[in-house]
């Protein structure tokens, strides 16, 4: 029987399917549960030592001999202080030792109860990893506990290798041994492609074998993809990405597919690699999460763990443009879908699937450019988007968080770059402004009214030129939160959530000698577009066009519910 801890089973199980065979457990009461658990396993040989200084050293040595990860097991309190002598050691030796700390629930920390102190620091800059779990009452929690541990066993591996600590707050009572059998813990697997490139070869040939496979990206430096032909892999692979995306690809209007069809079981993959950072789609995400039978790997240059869609099966430690390209050469070699003469089943059913996606993107493609929305933020940005295609001069986009960048990937061929990082609305002009000096090229900045009055010391900057032109679309609150319909039930939201205000822009230009455009109309805003993308001058140049918030949530919705 194992223990009645959820994180310590969980735990268990995921240290058994890393394939770590060798525990030194030392004596104590709050790591009981974690020690029971350890002794339970045949698959792993425990050895009891109590002085844990001894026992770090003692568990070196066992990692030295077999180099494979080992686990060091304490109790709370100074106990893990008497590890750092070997961990600092296993750090400079590259040895991965997994430190298992034991821990009082974090409200105990600091209130003069025993054996406690701050632990999830303890070992400073010795470990490659520290983890500290949490005692699991919900699914969402379930995944957070595993997620955290699956990110600490690949860290022990990463690269040269080394030591990672696994912190395990557990709360009373802890002899509860109840649990009949183990839980079927999801593994993370590795892929240590630098310097390895038979192992990218070997993933990418196996990522052929989909029947439905798809590439999501995510956002990357423009120049990230550079000498990768996405219209090819295209022609084998469905294809998602946004304008923080770079490469062009035909009918990228997946957001719009999803609003159609919701969550129509075909369109769902069997295989997905997401490369890149962030995802502004929330209807990607909802539909990569719930698609629970995939097989879903990430790549980044630092292979860590960013379970995004909440099930990733594997990390492969390689930049975006390796993998991506590596696929291009393993499609070619298998033959586009179209050439290819194959008809066994999984032959047909990739051409299937791809021929789904690619007609749900088109219609969706089609919806888009014969949308007419009326007057407001969306037409805005259409308009601006429609114009730039016959602008005969070299040009950069710089979106602003929350509404703009949404409109952004319904409308935007261009690569747009944004602060998506950690998507805060301050910043964005300031961005905008500092780019537009460092280039001769016309930098265009589209943002809302709260990102603007937040960040209107950008226009209070000496090093400003004529080539920053910049559109506000103000429609006097943060009009995402428009949309939210729980939310009208709140008295809190006109004034302290959406942050209502009458502020306008004219006289914030004036006093940074910028040139001001106006438009309250179609008529206006299309005129201030034109002159905003044409006029010549040595000074920045605002166009403020002002829309309402019902409009604009309504113009929206019209475009999804099409």
């Amino acid at each position: 029987m194992y223990s009645s801890k959820v994180s310590v089973n969980i735990l268990t199980s995921l240290l058994i399917k890393a394939g770590v065979e060798h525990a030194v457990v030392c004596p104590g009461s709050r790591n009981s549960p974690i020690v029971h658990n350890l002794n339970e396993c045949d698959e792993i040989q425990c050895y009891p030592v109590t002085d844990e200084r001894s026992a770090g050293f003692f568990a070196m040595g066992i990692c030295q001999q077999v180099q494979q990860p080992v686990v060091l097991c304490v109790t709370s309190g100074t106990a893990l202080l008497n590890t750092c002598p070997a961990v600092a050691e296993a750090y400079y030796q590259h040895l991965p030792l997994i430190v298992i700390s034991a821990d009082r629930p974090a409200m105990w920390i600091d209130q003069l109860d025993g054996q406690t102190l701050p632990q999830p620091d303890a070992l400073g800059k010795l470990v490659k990893k520290v983890v500290n779990l949490p005692e699991p009452h919900t699914d969402d929690e379930h995944w957070y506990c595993n997620r955290l541990i699956n990110e600490a066993l690949q860290a022990c591996r990463l690269r040269e290798g080394g030591p990672v600590h696994i912190n395990v707050p557990l709360s009373e009572p802890l002899y509860e041994y109840t649990v009949e059998q183990l839980p079927d813990e999801h593994i993370i697997n590795s892929i240590f492609a630098q310097g390895n490139q038979t192992a990218l070869t070997e993933w990418a040939n196996h990522f052929t074998t989909a029947n439905r496979p798809m590439v999501v990206i995510g956002q990357l430096p423009k120049e990230a993809l550079q000498g990768i032909d996405l219209q090819l892999l295209s022609k084998s692979v469905v294809i998602l990405k946004e304008s923080l995306s770079p490469g062009r690809i035909a009918n990228s209007h997946f957001e719009k597919v999803l609003a159609m069809v919701g969550e129509q079981e075909e369109l769902r993959p069997d295989k997905v690699i997401y490369v890149g950072d962030c995802l502004v789609s929330k209807r990607l995400k909802k539909f990569l999460r719930s698609t629970k039978n995939a097989e879903i790997w990430t790549a980044n240059a630092e292979g860590a763990i960013h379970d995004t869609f909440m099930h990733l099966d594997g990390v492969i430690e390689a930049t975006a443009a390796e993998v991506l390209g590596e696929l291009v050469h393993a499609f070619e070699k298998l033959g586009t879908i179209e050439s290819s003469e194959s008809s066994s089943p999984s032959a047909i059913e990739r051409k299937n699937y791809h021929e789904m996606w690619h007609h749900a993107l088109q219609l969706a493609s089609s919806c888009t450019l014969n949308y007419q929305p009326r007057y407001s933020s969306t037409a805005t940005v259409k308009y601006l988007h429609e114009q730039l295609e016959d602008m005969m001069y070299d040009y950069k986009l710089q979106y602003g968080n929350s509404s703009a960048i949404r409109l952004a990937n319904i409308y935007a061929d261009d690569y747009v770059y944004c602060n998506r990082g950690v998507n805060g609305i301050e910043g964005s002009l300031s961005t905008a402004a500092g780019m537009s000096a460092a280039t001769d090229d016309i930098v265009f900045c589209v943002l809302g009214d709260l990102s603007f009055f937040y960040d209107q010391n950008a226009l209070w900057n000496q090093n400003l030129k004529g080539n920053l032109r910049v559109i506000i679309l103000n429609n006097h609150c943060g009009g995402i939160f428009g949309k939210f319909d729980g939310l009208r039930k709140s008295a809190a939201r006109d004034r302290m959530v959406m942050g209502y205000h009458h502020s306008e822009a004219k006289g914030i230009c004036t006093q940074n000698d910028c040139g001001y455009l106006k438009a309250t109309n179609m008529e206006e805003m299309q005129l201030g577009i034109v002159q905003l993308l044409t006029m010549q001058t040595n000074r920045p140049v605002v166009l403020e066009v002002f829309t309402q918030e019902d409009t604009d949530v309504e113009a929206l919705k019209a475009y999804f519910s099409l």
